[in-house]
């Protein structure tokens, strides 16, 4: 399908499923939403709506896949959580994101081309959701806590990053106020990861043949990037708070409150999100 408001688009392919993706979009009102160009079908993108099955990568039941993924019936819109948290971190939350694919494409594991392709789109967010109590979800030694705020200070997200003695990866920080320049500057930019033990794990499951670590960073034994470096500190801990910001967004609208994610991940955030509107 051929459509002039689709000509300021992103090329790539998918993370998991390697698939081609095109991605756009297009000012809407009613929230963000997820579109299929072809179809016009579109799924919310809201909780209610996180889809958890992996059979659109193509990969043997039972291999995990650790993503962020939405449905509308039997249309998937998956790994959704870098466009998610470029929107939400601008602030943009009325638009149809145009999904050529099933998988966002993941280009070089951040957000930063996301953002670049919304400029321009209106910021303008919707009530945000205050808390009467704080909330708390975990599991092992993950967890998400927040405590409300008055509404005249601003939000605060935190991640802390801590994989435990032995870790290449010393223990890390990173924390978001809620402005939108400096998510563009100090969020956006930090590129997805992984240890190099997990990278081959999942390239004996099938995953990843398609990327090497100068596409996508792979963190060796010694603690650094293979064939690739560090764009910037702590980019780890920043990628996780860029995660974590994008899986917020499923809430609908800003939520007002401090947030602390400990070595948290993406189902112990659609956990909470449940949590959080259950009141």
């Amino acid at each position: 399908m051929t459509d002039a408001r689709l000509a300021r688009s992103i090329h790539g392919v998918g993370l998991f499923g390697a698939g081609p993706a095109r991605l756009s979009f297009l000012p809407a009102a009613g929230g963000i939403r997820w579109r299929d160009p072809a179809s016009g079908q579109t799924a919310p993108g809201l909780i209610a709506q996180q889809h958890s099955g992996t059979q659109w990568t193509g990969l043997p039941a039972g291999v995990p896949v650790r993503n962020t993924s939405i449905a509308a019936g039997a249309r998937v819109f998956a790994t959704i959580e870098h466009v998610m948290g470029a929107l939400a971190g601008l602030g943009v939350w009325n638009v149809d994101v145009m999904l050529e694919g099933v998988e966002a494409p993941i280009l070089d594991g951040s957000a930063r081309e996301f953002v670049a392709l919304a400029s321009g789109l209106t910021a303008a967010s919707p009530a945000p959701l205050l808390l009467k109590a704080p909330v708390e979800v975990c599991h092992g030694n993950a967890s998400i806590i927040a405590t409300p705020l008055p509404a005249n200070e601003p939000i605060e997200y935190v991640y802390e990053l801590d994989y435990g003695p032995g870790s290449p990866l010393p223990p890390q920080r990173a924390s978001w106020r809620g402005e939108p320049a400096t998510f563009a500057r100090e969020i956006a930019p930090a590129r997805t990861f992984s240890m190099l033990a997990e990278v081959n794990q999942a390239r004996a499951l099938g995953l990843f043949g398609h990327l090497s670590p100068a596409e996508m960073l792979v963190v060796g034994d010694d603690g650094r990037p293979i064939d690739n470096a560090w764009r910037m500190e702590h980019e780890p801990a920043r990628h996780k708070l860029l995660d974590l910001i994008g899986d917020l967004a499923l809430l609908g609208a800003p939520l007002h409150a401090r947030v602390v994610a400990t070595r948290s991940g993406h189902a112990l955030t659609h956990e909470f999100c449940r949590r959080v509107l259950q009141g």
